[in-house]
């Protein structure tokens, strides 16, 4: 079997999963991609704008036929949106065509994290604590059963995060298994 060599990002809104995948790109010597990024690029628009002209639903689309045309590349690291994993087919496409690493924090990190940016057409509500536990509720059964590694980012650095990737990955490409 030909060795995987995509690394896929994939977990809550605020995780960090563009920044850590950016640097952990540069690092492993891989072209970065982050979903949300190629979906405004392609289209010219921003994400809420695309949720405010056709909604959840459409972006939804557009998001999965992005993703399973990434998932074609190789040597690839993917910064997937926090939803996107709700599709069978990109949960499907993610774990055969490489490895996936579910980038997990706590409801704290979210709302400091996404307070940045007032673009998250999710988080529009008045409620973004509520809105945020809710979403985390539904989506980490999703996460953690197609995540090959585990990684907390709660109250660490960002270079502690990478070296902890970086080692994880070491360890799952010579055994092989889950590693949380």
């Amino acid at each position: 079997m030909e060795e995987m060599t995509n690394i896929y990002l994939i977990g809550p809104m605020g995780s960090g999963k563009t920044t850590i995948g950016g640097i952990l790109a540069k690092k492993l010597g891989l072209v970065f991609y982050d979903s949300d990024k190629e979906i405004e690029y392609k289209t010219g628009v921003e994400i809420s704008h695309i949720f405010d002209k056709e909604g959840e639903l459409g972006f939804r689309l557009r998001e999965k036929n992005l993703i399973l045309e990434l998932v074609k590349l190789k040597s690839i690291i993917l910064s997937t949106g926090g939803g996107s994993i709700i599709s069978k087919e990109v949960r499907k496409s993610l774990e055969q065509t490489g490895i996936v690493i579910f980038l997990d924090t706590n409801i704290e990190k979210q709302l400091l994290n996404t307070s940045y940016n007032n673009d998250r057409p999710l988080l529009k509500e008045k409620n973004k604590r509520e809105k945020l536990e809710e979403l985390y509720r539904l989506r980490k059964p999703l996460y953690t059963n197609i995540a090959n590694i585990h990684i907390s980012t709660n109250d660490k650095e960002i270079n502690i995060v990478i070296e902890e990737i970086i080692m994880k990955l070491k360890n799952f490409r010579e055994n092989k298994r889950p590693m949380d």
